[in-house]
C-alpha cells in the first residue's frame, strides 16, 4: 500500500488534496517507464505469456474499461498535470495518478492480447466456464469457476487456481472434495450438480 508523506517523510494516511512524497511517484514512474520498453524495473522482460482466461462477458468489460481510460481518464490526467504546470505546481499527484492509468492500461492490454474465451463445455466434469453446485457443513452453494481475471468470490465467482477451484476442477456430481485451508484445517464439499 502506498501512503503518502510529508516533506518531513513521516507516512500518513493518503487524504484528497495531500500530495505523495516524491520517492513514491519516482517508484510508480520507474515501473511505467519500464513498462513502456517492454522490460520488467529489475531488468528483465516483462512480456507475459501466461493465457488470461475470459468469459465472453468478461473479455467485454475489461474493453469497456480499456476503452475508459484510453480515451477519457488518460486526457484528464493529462489535462490536470497541464494546468498544474501552468500555475507553477509540481503536480506529485496528478503525475502519480497519470502512472497509475498507464500502469492499469498496461495490464489491460496484456490481459486482452492473452487472453483465452472461456466457454461452459456443458461437460460431466468441472471445468473453466463451469457452474457448480456443491453441499458443505455451511449448506449449499452453486460457484462459477473462472480465471483469476474475473474472481469475485464475494460473488460466488471462484477462480480456477483458488485452493477451491483447484479442488473442483476434474471432478464430477456425486465426487467430494476436501480443500487445504491456510489455517491447516479441512473444508468438505460434495458436487450435486455441474451446468
Amino acid at each position: 500500500m502506498i501512503r503518502a508523506g510529508r516533506t518531513s517523510g513521516a507516512p500518513h494516511a493518503a487524504a484528497p488534496g495531500v500530495r505523495f512524497h516524491l520517492g513514491h511517484l519516482m517508484a510508480a514512474r520507474r515501473v511505467v517507464d519500464a513498462g513502456r520498453r517492454g522490460r520488467s524495473p529489475g531488468g528483465s522482460s516483462s512480456v507475459n505469456n501466461k493465457p488470461t482466461y475470459l468469459s465472453r462477458e468478461g473479455e467485454a468489460a475489461l474493453r469497456v474499461e480499456l476503452e475508459q481510460l484510453t480515451n477519457v481518464r488518460r486526457f484528464e490526467v493529462a489535462a490536470r498535470i497541464h494546468d498544474a504546470k501552468e500555475h507553477g505546481d509540481l503536480s506529485e499527484n496528478a503525475e502519480y495518478e497519470e502512472a497509475i492509468v498507464e500502469g492499469r492500461i498496461q495490464t489491460l492490454e496484456g490481459m486482452l492480447k492473452t487472453a483465452v474465451i472461456i466457454e461452459n463445455s456443458g461437460s460431466e466434469h468441472v471445468a473453466l466456464g463451469s457452474k457448480v453446485e456443491v453441499e458443505s457443513l455451511d449448506g449449499v452453494e452453486v460457484f462459477a469457476i473462472v480465471g483469476s481475471a474475473e474472481a469475485r468470490p464475494t460473488d460466488h465467482k471462484i477462480s480456477n487456481e483458488s485452493p477451491v477451484g483447484r479442488a473442483l476442477l476434474g471432478k464430477k456430481a456425486g465426487d467430494t472434495v476436501v480443500v487445504k485451508l491456510p489455517n491447516g484445517s479441512d473444508f468438505t464439499y460434495t458436487i450435486i450438480s455441474i451446468s
